[in-house]
């Protein structure tokens, strides 16, 4: 495909904006539809980028010929029954992590996707942040091997509010959204499928009916192991930090930003093309189109972290 590729995106929230300004970046893309709940608000980011058209409908973007791709940023619970219309009108799909609160929802969305044979990944981000693409270059060339992962997922979210600080119409989760980003890069990031899968929940939030706070062990068939702790009632730093331990060094990874176990930072800023993970995505996806391949992070290759979710949901309900 040498035209430029005309996209929709649709959720017009803190993470849409992301797409909206990584997109800016990159030559041959243009967004030409956006949709979003409220449809004043949606009508001001198409305005703030150019955008021609604005609606709060997914079938209006999908019924416009020119559309290509769909970028999807909307609540979790919509992810698979979008992406399943998104290929069923013929578009490429990009699905902001997860894929699905569901293995059977995941499953659908793959079994759909080899029949199209259209571009379906998902915004597994941490598979291209220059970070850790930094320590998966090394793990590619024999120089590093994982030995032990060690990762903290922290929001103080006791109210059911956005990044922006907005009230949020749907409710988060720490397994089927946030595990989702460290189950799938640890198998990843050790080239080896994870094998062993244990997790343990406090209370479930009397308002929000969710857990606030799990720990979740995980071991792959080469031997590496992972422990992920995940809370929202962590009133302090937030975000997700990661801790590298290996057999020729320790690496903390915080996002786009990399350091070594002594925290001297380390310079990534040769890795890629950009700093910015989002953006990186993006180029990954628009890139696969134009080539006719799978892309990194796509359905089929994400899909065995959500067996693993599917698993330790099943540990979880069980208990």
């Amino acid at each position: 495909m040498d035209k430029t590729i005309k996209v929709a995106l649709v959720g017009a929230g803190a993470f849409g904006i992301k797409h909206l300004d990584g997109i800016k970046n990159i030559d041959g893309v243009e967004v030409v539809s956006v949709i979003g709940r409220d449809l004043d608000k949606t009508r001001e980011v198409a305005r703030q980028y150019g955008i021609a058209h604005a609606g709060t409908d997914l079938a209006d973007s999908l019924a416009r010929p020119e559309v290509d791709a769909v970028i999807l940023c909307t609540p979790t619970q919509m992810h698979a029954e979008q992406t399943i219309a998104c290929l069923q009108a013929g578009k490429h799909v990009q699905v902001e992590i997860p894929l699905a609160d569901t293995l059977k929802g995941a499953e659908e969305v793959a079994k759909l996707q080899q029949e199209t044979g259209l571009v379906a990944m998902v915004g597994h981000t941490r598979r291209f942040n220059p970070s850790h693409q930094w320590v998966h270059n090394k793990v590619k060339a024999g120089e590093f091997n994982i030995q032990q992962m060690d990762v903290q997922t922290y929001f103080f979210r006791r109210t059911n509010m956005n990044a922006l600080g907005q009230p949020r119409s749907w409710t988060d989760h720490l397994l089927w959204h946030h595990a989702a980003h460290t189950v799938d890069l640890f198998a990843y990031q050790a080239g080896s499928p994870i094998v062993q899968a244990n997790a343990l929940q406090g209370p479930i939030h009397p308002a929000l009916g969710i857990a606030m706070d799990m720990s979740i062990q995980l071991k792959a068939a080469n031997g590496a192991i992972c422990t992920l702790s995940l809370s929202f009632n962590n009133d302090g730093p937030l975000g997700t930090f990661f801790r590298y331990i290996g057999d020729t060094g320790t690496y903390i990874a915080r996002y786009d930003d990399l350091f070594n176990g002594k925290e001297e930072k380390i310079d990534v800023s040769r890795v890629a093309v950009s700093m910015n993970g989002i953006e990186l995505q993006d180029r990954e996806f628009f890139a696969a189109i134009r080539e006719g391949r799978e892309p990194n992070s796509s359905v089929a290759k994400v899909l065995p972290c959500y067996r693993v979710l599917h698993q330790l949901e099943q540990q979880l309900d069980a208990a």
